[in-house]
């Protein structure tokens, strides 16, 4: 079921800068993965649209606060001297570069990212409409998508490839399914924290697009 550029600024109104290039980006990435009845479509808006702020962020956004870095990651990715080294604070912003080597390299970024050397937390940060992560992602989104995503992530960012990879990740996930369960929380958690059964971070936005999605599309 292709979208229209009506439905689409219905659903993501603050997309309306970016919405006529999404769009057939959009229909060629939801057609390709299967992502084809109203459930799964606005399923899909829905959590894309909360991660990419409308289809206007294409890249993780690690402008944390001292206090942010300190309450969202263990002390194991992040050290309370590196964060109040990064983190922004008063008269200072946050040195992003750094806070991505930190949270996403050293042991736990090799183990759960497949980040090994040095500087790849922030080579292969949050990118596209849902923030593939890691060269555990990133290594094969590329071998789906017949990209060089291991020398070029910034690919992420072009509009095609953003909506693409966010559609092979949702296919790869097995998020048609649980939208065509109902399981909505579940498809947030299993994007935001890794595995369902927990309460994703903007859950109440998450929600409440897909429910706006639905009425949208039926």
């Amino acid at each position: 079921m292709p979208l229209n550029m009506q439905q689409l600024l219905q659903i993501l109104p603050n997309a309306r800068p970016v919405a006529g290039i999404f769009l057939p980006a959009l229909n060629r990435a939801m057609a390709r993965y299967k992502i084809d009845t109203p459930v799964r479509v606005a399923a899909f808006l829905a959590q894309d649209g909360h991660e990419s702020g409308q289809l206007r962020n294409l890249v993780e956004n690690l402008n944390y606060s001292v206090e942010a870095l300190l309450a969202k990651f263990s002390r194991d990715r992040i050290s309370e001297t590196d964060a109040k080294a990064y983190g922004r604070a008063a008269g200072r912003p946050a040195n992003q570069q750094a806070i991505a080597n930190c949270v996403y390299g050293g042991a736990w970024g090799a183990k759960s990212l497949g980040n090994k050397k040095t500087g790849d937390g922030w080579l292969y940060r949050g990118r596209g409409l849902i923030q593939i992560t890691g060269l555990v992602n990133y290594i094969p989104c590329a071998d789906a998508l017949g990209l060089d995503l291991v020398n070029h992530p910034e690919l992420l960012e072009q509009p095609e490839h953003a909506a693409m990879s966010a559609a092979w990740w949702w296919s790869t996930h097995g998020l048609n399914e649980l939208a065509d369960a109902g399981r909505i929380q579940d498809v947030g958690s299993v994007i935001n924290t890794g595995k369902p059964g927990r309460v994703p971070h903007g859950a109440a936005e998450r929600k409440a697009l897909y429910d706006r999605a639905l009425k949208v599309l039926a």
